[in-house]
């Protein structure tokens, strides 16, 4: 408990008050930064642990990373935002979920179990920019904890980022609320969301709301920023045919263009007993998606063992546009973001 409160103390140094809140009488406050919408007493914190009321004032994360590396943009991933380029990847501390499989535990749940070690630095937006350009990536994403809780302090990095010529990206849960979408909206060229389950049971087990994450999708396309959604394929989970059905036919409602990616599990933080997924299980789901009328569907986690569902093919004519190994692309055939055969335009951002 000792390093809890020392961490706790620790992030106090970091703080400044927030932009997405309303004030409340007696002193509450309502954070609008996530899909709870936290009405907060003095002295407590939000669901997230890192956004609190300090006397009628909302203080939020800033000016510093628990986390920053550069990581090849496909690791995100998103496969149809300027493939091969290198994203500098930052990240701060909290989640808005306690999903018990977290692959970033130790930075999303420091606040809550006393093994996530975590440490943090100090840091500048200006700073945070400069890496990138130092290292020629064009991309800066907000990841690793939720990014939707730290909003305000990706908005200030991805301010000086887009004067620079960068592109910013989030990869998030999809908690959001329309007040963060419409926060993020000038600042924001990518979002990557999480699709966890079709079932309100499995989101209620992992801390959310499945109808936030289905709203939160389809508000993104709608206003036009381009979206790539992940299914964390879990055994017992969420890997029923039905299931899967039901996530990929939601997906086509909004758009057959959303690309889908249906990644592998292996156990993780608290879940230690479901082992890992089989590729049969990707391909499946896969085949699930297509048949949905999903254009764009991806096997990741599994390089080489899913055919070619982690390449890139033209859903006119079938020409293989680009290929993967992993998060390596081998060949890049796109000309000008369209198909070289046939010259059906591919949805993206490709330059």
């Amino acid at each position: 408990m000792q390093g809890m409160i020392t961490l706790r103390e620790t992030l106090a140094r970091f703080h400044r008050e927030g932009v997405l809140y309303e004030r409340k009488p007696n002193a509450w406050v309502l954070c609008t930064s996530c899909g709870h919408r936290c009405r907060i007493p003095p002295g407590r914190d939000g669901i997230c642990k890192v956004r609190s009321n300090q006397n009628g004032v909302l203080m939020v994360p800033w000016g510093y990373a628990a986390g920053v590396a550069l990581d090849p943009i496909e690791k995100k991933p998103f496969f149809h935002a300027l493939p091969g380029s290198t994203a500098l990847s930052f990240g701060m501390l909290g989640c808005d979920y306690h999903c018990a499989y977290c692959q970033n535990w130790i930075t999303s749940q420091a606040l809550r179990d006393p093994a996530a070690l975590a440490g943090i630095e100090q840091v500048s937006a200006e700073e945070i920019v400069a890496m990138a350009i130092a290292n020629h990536a064009p991309v800066i994403t907000s990841t690793y904890n939720e990014p939707l809780i730290t909003s305000e302090w990706a908005v200030e990095i991805f301010r000086i980022a887009k004067q620079r010529g960068l592109r910013c990206s989030y990869v998030s849960n999809g908690n959001g609320t329309p007040e963060v979408l419409e926060y993020l909206r000038p600042h924001i060229d990518f979002f990557k969301i999480d699709l966890k389950s079709s079932r309100q049971g499995n989101y209620r087990e992992l801390g959310g709301r499945l109808e936030t994450v289905l709203e939160t999708i389809g508000a993104l396309h709608t206003m036009g920023i381009w979206v790539e959604v992940v299914t964390l394929i879990v055994p017992g989970f969420n890997d029923s045919d039905r299931e899967l059905h039901e996530i990929a036919a939601f997906l086509a409602s909004v758009s057959a263009d959303i690309p889908w990616h249906v990644t592998a599990f292996h156990d993780d933080y608290r879940m230690a007993d479901r082992g890992a997924t089989p590729a049969a299980t990707l391909r499946r789901a896969a085949a699930i998606g297509r048949g949905e009328g999903l254009r764009f569907v991806y096997a990741g986690n599994l390089p080489g063992m899913t055919g070619d569902l982690e390449h890139t093919r033209c859903p006119q004519c079938s020409t293989l546009l680009i290929e993967r190994r992993g998060f390596r692309i081998v060949q890049n055939h796109l000309q000008r973001g369209a198909c070289p055969t046939c010259g059906s335009v591919i949805p993206g951002v490709w330059s």
